[in-house]
């Protein structure tokens, strides 16, 4: 009787380590605002982890938070998820991203997706080295492709307008970039910085005389007010470049633009490395999509009356 008992003690102490080896994380994942690039950025992250057997409700908790593209409410979020002590901190854009790894402050690790340069956001020196706990994955832009896309379209055109947040390092590098490279193709960049949402107006009615098309950045700020974007760029009669498919879908005429999903998808396989213990964030570099698609709305182009050459046709992917 004694042996059955201790047998059973036993069969029960190994069933209660299993139990605590199938550990739960929980995740807290900060969205700097509501936009179609970002909202597929979650949901290919959350495909990444479950990819890698970690799925919601089962062995995962999510926290989701937005910040309405509001850098002090982006804090706050953080700061929660630091104060609930979660496993992981995710960014998604690159004011999130920053405070999300600041509030961290090295005790929690701190994954970013969709951020345009991650040298610049402080998160890697400048050969790639992990600034801390931290790694992700990178949207930056194709310019030259999208300059050489504006240029097949638009022959005539010789100033590209560019709208951006001040306070966003990634719009900032994006423009430097885009001036370094501008004059190769025989463009002039005329750019505008605002700091709300609320200075969109005024900034593009000054812009628009200037310019003869506007190219989007993925500045947060304004692709949340895209369509505000558009409805004036078509009044002027200015076609609007996108940075991504999403964009276009709203009315952009194109865009050499990366699959947000497929970002997050990654994001979220390297995100489940760090939370399994199979690699620290500092242990696993920062990646990049390089190969973008081009995508473009043909109503949008018919408006403008831009007629797509062979070349552009033959890789054109149509949105609807």
């Amino acid at each position: 009787m004694k042996r059955i008992i201790s047998i059973i003690v036993s069969i029960a102490l190994i069933l209660a380590a299993a139990v605590s080896f199938a550990e739960t994380y929980t995740v807290g994942i900060g969205q700097f605002a509501q936009h179609g690039s970002l909202d597929n950025c979650y949901q290919g992250f959350v495909e990444g982890l479950a990819e890698a057997g970690l799925v919601e409700g089962d062995n995962l908790k999510i926290d989701l938070q937005n910040a309405q593209a509001d850098m002090g409410i982006a804090q706050q979020i953080a700061a929660q998820f630091a104060s609930a002590k979660v496993d992981m901190m995710v960014g998604i854009a690159t004011p999130m991203a920053q405070a999300c790894y600041n509030a961290a402050a090295g005790e929690i690790p701190t994954i970013f997706t969709a951020v345009t340069d991650p040298v610049a956001a402080g998160f890697a020196s400048a050969d790639g080295t992990a600034a801390g706990e931290v790694t992700g994955t990178s949207d930056a832009l194709p310019i030259k492709a999208q300059l050489e896309t504006i240029r097949a379209m638009l022959p005539d055109a010789a100033k590209i307008g560019i709208l951006y947040t001040t306070s966003e390092v990634n719009s900032i590098s994006a423009i430097e970039i885009y001036k370094s490279m501008a004059g190769d193709y025989g463009f002039e960049i005329v750019e505008s910085g605002i700091s709300t949402t609320a200075d969109i107006p005024l900034a593009l009615d000054a812009l628009l005389g200037k310019v003869d098309c506007l190219t989007n950045l993925t500045d947060n700020t304004v692709v949340s007010a895209l369509a505000l974007v558009l409805d004036k760029a078509n009044a002027a009669g200015k076609p609007v470049f996108g940075s991504e498919i999403e964009q276009v879908k709203l009315g952009c005429v194109a865009a050499e633009g990366l699959d947000y999903i497929a970002l997050g998808r990654q994001t979220g396989l390297m995100a489940a490395k760090v939370l399994k213990g199979e690699a620290k964030a500092s242990e696993i570099p920062y990646e990049i999509i390089t190969e973008p698609g081009l995508y473009v709305n043909a109503d949008a182009l018919a408006k403008f009356g831009i007629v797509l050459s062979d070349e552009l046709a033959a890789r054109a992917n149509e949105v609807e």
